[in-house]
């Protein structure tokens, strides 16, 4: 059961096609995000879990970053610290919260699924979920105002 939902994510994983407010969230978040040094944000980065899975944003210690522009990796061995889902209408909250759940059970430390609608954050992490809703968001010392995104 589990490998026939983990397929049917990686078949939606290639067909997303992200709106303007699922952009325009990216875009902001990773705007805060890149004012802290101590970490970088990388869009559309796939991860080395399965045949793949793309979160839209993943976060890292800067220090853990060392592009090799002469030799690049398809799919990252590493896992971010924080990986962040912005729902497109094209997804469902459900299929992104299962992703969530593998990204965790991959060593990701946190996730956090966004859905633009309701002005709602799910973080997830190895003890459980939080909604939350047009606030601060915190996870592993990352601190994003969703009232400055969402305001």
């Amino acid at each position: 059961m589990l490998a026939e939902v983990e397929e049917l994510i990686y078949e939606k994983e290639k067909k997303k096609m992200p709106s303007l407010n699922h952009s325009y969230i990216c875009t902001k978040i990773i705007s805060q995000l890149d004012k802290n040094s101590e970490i970088i944000c990388l869009p559309e980065l796939t991860l080395r879990i399965g045949k793949g899975i793309t979160p839209d944003v993943s976060v890292f210690e800067a220090t853990k970053i060392k592009p090799n522009f002469r030799l690049d990796i398809s799919k990252y061995p590493e896992m971010p610290i924080l990986a962040i889902e912005v729902i497109s209408a094209s997804q469902s909250i459900q299929d992104l919260l299962i992703k969530a759940d593998m990204l965790i059970e991959n060593g990701v430390k946190a996730v956090w699924t966004i859905e633009p609608f309701t002005n709602t954050v799910f973080v997830t992490t190895k003890i459980g979920e939080q909604k939350l809703q047009n606030q601060k968001v915190e996870s592993e010392g990352i601190t994003v105002d969703f009232k400055q995104i969402f305001g």
